[in-house]
């Protein structure tokens, strides 16, 4: 059958087919990867194909990215973006806000942080950032004390009130869930606990605030924010769509943030 087009019809079939195209964009496991695959299934019907590329830790993404082997990620808070940037260097600019995962302590031995023993182990992770947030959780938890000038990313080293003498073991977030066994506690990023069977609300013994500063972002590298196939994937990522199934899937864990 021959088919006749009007001329909006055909300039819309013209810009969808101007603005197909096809990214890669990593995310770390969990809820990152999750919600991404969501999108991913939401832009294909926009002529936005996108390949998610899951990894394991919180180093590779940005590298990867810097290196032109992904077009975008989605895994970080805008802290940790902002220190990998001072420190390695990487021309990477933050694009759009997607969601806060309120960090948690989660112990096999405690039901409370009163509960940690005198010259007990806390583990946390290994990287400022996060380790930063770890011990500022602490401290809001009344478990210790930390220099005030030391902003969101204190060190262990930073820790002036330890009234319980508790010891730190720094290590990979991923790795975290892993060290439950030996240590009397410790604070694991949500992405981890929820790929590790734990849901925050229910399993950990003390959560971080949901209005703190570590919204997670979209990140490209500096000279993508105007790129063609952007608008589509955040638009895509901050539909109606997306944020009922943030909110379905993790009752409360993982707290849209647009």
């Amino acid at each position: 059958m021959l088919r006749k087009f009007t001329l909006a019809a055909a300039l819309s079939l013209a810009a969808t087919a101007a603005m197909a195209a096809e990214i890669k964009v990593g995310v770390t496991p969990g809820e990152h990867a999750e919600i991404m695959e969501e999108v991913a299934k939401l832009a294909e019907a926009k002529g936005l194909t996108i390949d998610v590329i899951e990894f394991s830790d919180y180093v590779v993404p940005n590298q990867a990215l810097a290196d032109g082997d992904l077009d975008a990620n989605s895994f970080q808070h805008q802290p940790y973006l902002d220190n990998q940037v001072k420190d390695r260097g990487f021309d990477i600019v933050s694009v759009a806000k997607t969601l806060t995962t309120p960090m948690g302590v989660y112990s096999a031995k405690l039901k409370s942080l009163a509960d940690l023993p005198e010259g007990g182990s806390v583990a946390i992770p290994n990287d400022p950032t996060n380790g930063g947030r770890a011990l500022l959780l602490l401290q809001d938890q009344g478990v210790i004390t930390v220099k005030p000038d030391a902003g969101l990313t204190p060190s262990p080293l930073d820790v002036t009130g330890n009234p319980k003498k508790i010891s730190f073991k720094e290590l990979d977030a991923a790795q975290l869930p892993r060290a439950l066994e030996d240590a009397d506690a410790a604070v694991i990023n949500t992405n981890f606990a929820l790929a590790a069977g734990m849901n925050p609300k229910n399993d950990a013994i003390a959560m971080e605030k949901a209005d703190g500063p570590y919204a997670n972002v979209i990140a490209v590298r500096k000279g993508d924010e105007n790129a063609a196939w952007l608008p589509t994937l955040i638009e895509t990522y901050h539909s109606p769509e997306i944020r009922k199934f943030m909110e379905d899937k993790y009752q409360g864990a993982v707290i849209p943030a647009f």
